[in-house]
């Protein structure tokens, strides 16, 4: 696998991921661990983090696609 394919693919994971954070806030989604809720406010940071490696996964197979 060439670095740009990995660098799409992460990219793609981590944004999904993000939007799945973004989906239980607007949706109020309710999730449990270990029988005890989790806060919604629990889903800022995992919108933020992923939503930041997603776009520089993506800039980086950008960069990538332009020297190879």
């Amino acid at each position: 696998m060439n670095p740009r394919t990995y660098l799409v693919i992460s990219g793609v994971i981590f944004l999904v991921v993000a939007l799945a954070h973004l989906s239980r806030l607007f949706l109020g989604w309710e999730i449990s661990f270990g029988g005890e809720p989790v806060p919604r406010w629990m889903s800022v940071p995992g919108l933020i983090l992923p939503g930041l490696l997603s776009a520089w996964a993506f800039r980086l197979a950008a960069g990538a696609r332009r020297t190879a």
